[in-house]
């Protein structure tokens, strides 16, 4: 090869080398967040121009089940996820043996009791079917619903992580079905009642404020939170997505998409 050929080899390695590199040596990947799809992906979905300013764009990855989105972050597959309150990511974090961590409360989903078949709480019958989600603190918050709306008595009163197990008072005699929270609201017409968490409630075309026959109120412990590896939250990135998400604009967001089904964290 003459010397002119290597030279031009050369320049034509450095421009296309600059071509696919026109992003600076700092430039930051997108920041991959697993959510469910609603309202939490729609939310994340809003943000994207706002982290895009941030200089801290984000990939939105929308799961359909409460377990992936933690294995995914577990594994490093993702970078954080928002779906879930603290009781649910304890419990997870206590039976997978795995140590993710809250960054940021953003909003509650007050759970509610559905009903298809009866038009109140009251109208369910004697021997009524009742669905519940399946999983641990989901189970626990269902029967404190129930209690509240009358149709139980439980242990312990107060506490989230009970089980059908610890209700000491059926005056129904309702029988229960324990679900994996996705599948609920596709079996809604087959039982008396079925407590829902919202994001599958809306999801399913359901208005927690209209349609609910019981609903948690505003003052609900159960706040959804950003969640990330233990590692990363410091992460420059996950510390600007935490402030976009308790920013003014989400808050204004939320309340006026989601007209109180979906409310601010304090």
């Amino acid at each position: 090869m003459t010397r002119r050929l290597i030279l031009l080899a050369a320049a034509s390695l450095i421009v296309a080398a600059c071509s696919r590199g026109e992003a600076t040596p700092d430039a930051e990947a997108a920041l991959v967040v697993g959510a469910t799809a609603v309202p939490h992906a729609e939310i994340l979905e809003f943000i994207e121009p706002l982290m895009a300013e941030r200089g801290a764009p984000i990939e939105v990855r929308v799961f359909n089940d409460y377990v992936q989105p933690n294995v995914q972050l577990a594994e490093g597959r993702i970078d954080a996820n928002y779906f879930q309150t603290k009781p649910y990511l304890d419990e997870f974090n206590a039976a997978r043996s795995t140590n993710l961590v809250t960054v940021a409360g953003v909003h509650v989903e007050p759970l509610g009791a559905y009903s298809r078949r009866h038009a109140s709480i009251e109208a369910v019958p004697n021997g009524g079917e009742v669905a519940l989600p399946n999983d641990a603190s989901n189970t626990g918050r269902s029967l404190l619903l129930l209690q509240s709306a009358g149709l139980i008595q439980l242990r312990d009163g107060d506490n989230p992580l009970q089980t059908v197990r610890d209700i000491t008072g059926n005056p129904k005699g309702l029988t229960f079905r324990e679900i994996e929270a996705a599948t609920i609201p596709r079996i809604l017409d087959q039982v008396d009642l079925a407590v829902i968490n919202t994001n599958y409630a809306l999801d399913a075309g359901l208005n927690p404020r209209t349609d609910a026959r019981a609903l948690e109120g505003g003052d609900s412990p159960y706040v959804n939170y950003l969640v990330a590896r233990p590692e990363d939250t410091n992460d420059r990135r996950i510390q600007a997505l935490a402030e976009v998400l308790r920013s003014q604009e989400v808050r204004d967001f939320i309340a006026e998409k989601y007209d109180g089904a979906v409310i601010p964290a304090a």
